[in-house]
């Protein structure tokens, strides 16, 4: 489960940014809509990220994509004659003439009963700092697992005999957790956390449109959980009663099939559906999988070809007690925007000031009247995040 993601000169966030998806105890609001892990702090299943267009919100969602394209690639990357992954995915804040200095992740994940602290400092030649941290949440023990600066690298104590025979084949483009992933070691630690990194799913708005994407997973979902799919369609009332696909040596092809006034049934090749029919399927799969899995699901966009009413139906999947799932999504629709369905722990604002900077702060941060209207508040600008219009005339000089 994910409990804090952090990262900094990153895009147009050039100050640390942090995504804290733990509750503030003092809210006592909407208390189904926490993950309770047995300690004092709860935390919230779904955070909403608001913005203006150009504001930086899909730079949020970059952050967490080139953190584990780094952290997936930096030991595959390496002297094989291709763009190291550090130097594909180095993207600093660019509106500085100086030095644009090194970026940095780091993400906060618990795992069974221990949390790990994990993150690097990085530019485009090599790892300057990396580290790796576990607590035991019944004993508050805090153990170091690594310490990297540069090219020396300290070993705590659980993982020292073994691990120090390899510091020095792990090269300065290899994150030391990327190394150990790919090795057969006694100690599961390494393989555990990278896993519990990666899968965290991170999803950009044409995503759930790529035919590539519905190609591999959605047969697997047909053959495996057609009954839910189906259930699903009919909940959203898109008119779907069946669905199937058909491989023909390279091609898939998918057909829905729907009923006719005279009780007649209609094949439609699924592409022929509208893009948001076609995004609710794609989105289907991913849900099912955080649900299931209990991990995160990052949507950038989510209010893209949807309906507000779809968007809630989705969300309120993830209040599911029984899941420790998450949602994190941005979206410019406001509909949802309302003390009725979030806590004021689950609202989030990126604005971005006239030099390029972006900032992310929540809700919580700010003094809320118990009264008061977060949708109506915010268009009033009294949260930022909003855009500033300037007037403008569309005719020609006289």
């Amino acid at each position: 489960m994910l409990v804090q993601f952090s990262f900094k000169n990153v895009r147009s966030f050039k100050e640390e940014t942090v995504l804290d998806m733990t509750a503030v105890n003092a809210y006592k609001e909407h208390e189904s809509n926490l993950i309770d892990w047995g300690l004092r702090e709860k935390f919230v299943r779904v955070a909403s990220i608001y913005g203006a267009n150009a504001s930086g919100k899909s730079n949020l969602h970059l952050a967490m994509f080139y953190f584990q394209e780094i952290l997936r690639a930096s030991f595959d990357s390496v002297g094989n004659g291709r763009e190291t992954a550090i130097a594909r995915d180095y993207d600093p804040f660019s509106f500085e003439e100086e030095d644009h200095g090194n970026s940095e992740f780091q993400i906060i994940i618990l795992l069974g009963d221990y949390e790990y602290r994990y993150g690097f400092e990085y530019n485009a030649v090599e790892i300057a700092a990396e580290w790796l941290y576990k607590k035991n949440l019944n004993t508050n023990r805090h153990t170091i697992l690594f310490e990297r600066s540069f090219d020396q690298i300290d070993f705590g104590a659980t993982v020292r005999k073994e691990c120090s025979l390899y510091r020095e084949q792990i090269p300065k483009e290899t994150l030391v957790l990327s190394f150990f992933n790919k090795l057969n070691l006694k100690t599961d630690e390494f393989r555990k956390v990278y896993n519990g990194i990666m899968d965290n799913m991170v999803a950009l708005s044409e995503f759930y449109e790529n035919k590539s994407y519905l190609e591999k997973y959605l047969p697997q979902v047909i053959e495996q959980d057609k009954e839910g799919l189906l259930r699903f369609l009919n909940a959203i009332d898109v008119g779907i009663k069946d669905i199937a696909y058909d491989i023909s040596g390279q091609k898939t092809q998918f057909w829905t099939y729907h009923y006719g006034k005279n009780g007649k049934r209609y094949e439609l090749n699924l592409y022929d559906e509208s893009q948001g029919t076609i995004k609710a399927i794609g989105l289907y799969i991913n849900v099912r999988i955080a649900i299931k899995t209990d991990t995160a699901l990052f949507i950038d966009e989510f209010n893209d070809k949807l309906h507000p009413l779809l968007l809630k139906f989705i969300i309120d999947l993830f209040y599911d007690e029984r899941s420790k799932a998450q949602l994190i999504y941005t979206t410019h629709d406001t509909t949802l925007m309302d003390k009725r369905f979030f806590r004021r722990d689950q609202i989030w604002f990126v604005e971005k000031d006239e030099y390029g900077y972006s900032e992310l702060a929540a809700l919580s941060d700010y003094k809320v009247r118990s009264d008061a209207s977060f949708e109506k508040d915010y268009l009033a600008g009294v949260y930022g995040g909003i855009p500033l219009l300037k007037e403008f005339d569309m005719k020609e000089g006289e």
